[in-house]
């Protein structure tokens, strides 16, 4: 607890020390609020808990980079599409809300660090016997998080910067862009009834598999990995946040965190 409060006091001085910044850092400064983005519909990394109140993997996170800046964090639930198009217009500072890296959002948004990394996959009934991987995807109809990377993926047009081509191995699929919580319902009505698989996030169908045991995990598609994303202009915020996840990753916050809401570390740096 004492390292922790040490942590937090270096990184509150470093912060004030911040005189002039870009325009984002000049408003945490001022301010001393950092407003960050994410899901209310993605546990575990972000969710409504029991008590009514934010909770998550990413909830965790965005806290311990506010704290580690020595302000107070504020989360803002505005919806994926809304978050995605950019030009925020000093709405909000940051996005810590497991958003991958493609071209087009590399368009009107920074991608400034990577705070973890998970298999997307392919999630099925526990009763269907025809699809074992994304090769028996053609022709079915497949279930995703509208205007997610898996959405990309599923029309054969994800990119993610820095990473080798990704395979396609299957023809047309009919893809059913809604709430990944509808989903995910929507499954669970029975192999073909209204979607015949979800494409998410590894972490994302666990906790759906222990709430509704009626779903079976048939194969990862690719790695991807999660960034800490800010409005385009401001390269000194940018820095301030690198070097914030950098210490966090450094000392163990990052795992412990991961260790929570996951039960592994997917904070380690990829090589």
């Amino acid at each position: 607890m004492k390292n922790l409060r040490t942590w937090a006091m270096s990184g509150a001085l470093l912060f004030s020390l911040a005189a002039h910044g870009g325009e984002t850092l000049d408003r945490v400064t001022h301010t001393g609020v950092m407003r960050n983005v994410l899901l209310n519909n993605y546990p575990p990394f972000g969710f409504i808990d029991d008590n009514n109140q934010l909770a998550g993997f990413d909830v965790d996170v965005a806290r311990a980079v506010a704290e580690r800046l020595g302000v107070r964090l504020e989360l803002i639930t505005p919806g994926w599409e809304t978050i995605v198009s950019g030009r925020w217009q000093g709405r909000w500072d940051t996005c810590i809300c497991s958003m991958t890296p493609n071209s087009e959002r590399a368009k009107v948004l920074d991608f400034v660090t990577p705070y973890y990394s998970s298999p997307a996959v392919l999630v099925v009934h526990k009763d269907d016997n025809r699809i074992h991987g994304a090769a028996d995807l053609t022709g079915k109809k497949v279930g995703t998080g509208i205007g997610s990377s898996y959405e990309n993926y599923l029309h054969k047009s994800l990119v993610i910067p820095g990473a080798k081509p990704l395979e396609y191995p299957f023809g047309d699929v009919q893809v059913i862009p809604t709430d990944e919580s509808m989903a995910f319902q929507n499954l669970a009505l029975g192999p073909g009834k209204r979607l015949d698989a979800v494409v998410s996030d590894l972490a994302t169908a666990n906790d759906r598999i222990k709430k509704i045991p009626r779903f079976r995990v048939v194969a990862e598609l690719y790695s991807e990995p999660n960034w800490v994303v800010t409005d385009k202009g401001d390269p000194q915020w940018d820095q301030k946040l690198t070097e914030t996840v950098q210490s966090l990753r450094a000392d163990g916050t990052l795992a412990k965190i991961s260790q929570r809401w996951l039960g592994e570390d997917v904070t380690r740096e990829q090589q």
